[in-house]
């Protein structure tokens, strides 16, 4: 593969907020390895410690929900990959800006899932966004 390819693959940088960083590990690891993947487990406790279960269901929840009702197809990196695809770099926008900003990341979501009801969705995110804010980890964009 290309330079020129790559970067048109991944646009992105990988975002420099750490939060931010742990919620795309997730979004790839549950996105390309299924719902009850281990790591994204162990990853969320060695991050919030005794209060990892919480985001961790809400994160499972947020991507059944997306798998469930979006019409277009979602591109994910590779864990190890420092670049970002955008669709993931739309995703975290959507999980910094829910709280704050709702229409903008109503938007977003329905351009992310190709359909205007994303209602369920964005309920989702902003459940994940709240999990992380609530345990000191708000994801910033």
């Amino acid at each position: 593969m290309t330079i020129t390819a790559t970067l048109s693959a991944l646009p992105h940088t990988a975002p420099p907020c750490e939060n931010a960083r742990i919620a795309l590990f997730a979004i790839r690891r549950l996105g390309a390895h299924g719902l009850s993947d281990a790591r994204v487990a162990h990853a969320f406790f060695i991050a919030f410690g005794k209060g990892f279960r919480r985001p961790l269901t809400l994160a499972r929840a947020m991507m059944s929900d997306i798998a469930a009702t979006s019409t277009m197809s979602i591109s994910i990196a590779p864990c190890c990959c420092p670049r970002v695809t955008a669709s993931e770099q739309a995703l975290l926008t959507i999980i910094a800006r829910v709280e704050h900003d709702r229409e903008s990341a109503s938007l977003l979501m329905a351009d992310l899932l190709g359909h205007r009801r994303v209602d369920g969705v964005l309920a989702s995110v902003a459940a994940i966004a709240a999990a992380f804010a609530d345990e000191g980890r708000p994801v910033c964009a």
